[in-house]
């Protein structure tokens, strides 16, 4: 019975998930962090791509969560055979209209990130970005991601905590406030749908990482999944600064002291652990063990 209201649960959740973003792809590009808006922010992104996943050499990328395909187009620059995963028709609609529009050769499919429907072992890489902050069930998700990176592949997580707010940000946020309430700051433009705020905070109570998705916590469950090595890179200062021309000073400021990361976990090659352990059976990660006298 547990089981039953857990799973009633969390589908009415994902329910609402999906509906939440499908009211958001209308004017998602609109928005600072969203879409991209100038060569300096994409070659940016360029470098934290190849930084973590290399180029791509015509491997395979699985994008989830794609949206309107901005990370998608990223990829597929940088040489990957890309498909896009949204469970949202009108992101995946905008996505396909813009790889037309664009001359990109990039898929895109209705599919639930958390439960893929790919083949085993059918990717090279896995990208990702705000997506596992918004998880229902982030160990079940990286068990699936898991099961379909090819051995040797890489996962890169973009992402952030965006409950967590620091007193810093506080103060920069409370300023806004202030210089905008007397008119020295002009207020700037919402592209959120009316009565999405709402929304947003009733979902964010209920997901996984409802107290804010860290990422020594997300790096902990992918090295429960498998991967190894799990490496986090919170140097996006390159992103984040190229990001601030599309903000006020004090926005641009307050994002810049949000705990985001990029998170690059490998799914070990047969036989084999960068930390010098073994692998030993599907999903149950790396072990040290005994050497032999």
């Amino acid at each position: 019975m547990n089981d039953f209201v857990e799973h009633g649960r969390n589908y009415h959740l994902r329910d609402e998930i999906k509906a939440y973003w499908s009211e958001r792809a209308a004017t998602f590009d609109l928005s600072p962090g969203h879409e991209i808006f100038s060569q300096e922010e994409r070659d940016a992104w360029h470098a934290l791509i190849l930084r973590h996943l290399g180029s791509g050499e015509g491997r395979r990328a699985l994008d989830l969560a794609s949206g309107t395909g901005v990370i998608s187009h990223l990829m597929d620059e940088l040489g990957f055979v890309v498909t896009g995963l949204d469970w949202s028709e009108d992101m995946l609609g905008l996505a396909r209209g813009k790889a037309g529009r664009n001359g990109r050769n990039i898929r895109f499919f209705l599919a639930d990130a958390e439960n893929t429907q790919e083949p085993d072992e059918s990717a090279d890489v896995i990208i990702t970005r705000h997506l596992v902050w918004t998880l229902v069930d982030p160990k079940t998700s990286f068990a699936e991601w898991f099961r379909v990176l090819k051995p040797g592949g890489r996962l890169l997580i973009i992402d952030g905590d965006f409950v967590t707010v620091s007193w810093r940000e506080k103060m920069v946020k409370k300023l806004a406030v202030v210089l905008e309430r007397i008119g020295l700051v002009k207020p700037e433009a919402s592209h959120t749908p009316a009565g999405s705020a709402e929304t947003f905070r009733s979902i964010l109570s209920r997901v996984y990482f409802s107290g804010g998705a860290r990422a020594g916590e997300v790096a902990d469950l992918l090295r429960e999944a498998g991967f190894d090595p799990v490496v986090i890179d919170q140097d996006l200062k390159a992103i984040h600064r190229t990001q601030a021309h599309n903000f006020s000073r004090l926005k641009a400021t307050a994002r810049g002291l949000q705990h985001r990361y990029a998170i690059m976990a490998e799914k070990p090659a047969a036989g084999r652990c960068e930390s010098g352990g073994a692998k030993v059976g599907h999903g149950s990660g790396c072990i040290m063990l005994p050497r032999a006298e």
